[in-house]
């Protein structure tokens, strides 16, 4: 398979499942009790984004091999999706 392909499978995928994990213990301004003048309540107190990329980049790998190994030993081909 072509490498530039399984690149752009696992951005999607990174892209994709940054969605899931970006609320993932997530504290907003309202729960802490102290919400900072001129951001509404619902602002995170404390975003933790590096920990965050860190979760999603071994998560969206997980699925990216799952993906990779499903195409490569062709468990799902063309001929075994039905089509009305």
């Amino acid at each position: 398979m072509d490498p530039l392909i399984l690149i752009a499978i696992y951005i999607f995928i990174w892209w994709t499942a940054l969605f899931a994990v970006l609320p993932f213990g997530v504290r907003t301004q309202y729960e802490e009790g102290s919400v900072v003048p001129g951001t509404p309540e619902s602002a995170p107190a404390k975003p933790r984004l590096l920990r965050v990329v860190v979760i999603n980049t071994v998560l969206a790998t997980i699925i990216f091999a799952i993906v990779y190994l499903v195409i490569m030993l062709r468990v799902i081909t063309v001929d075994t999706i039905p089509f009305p």
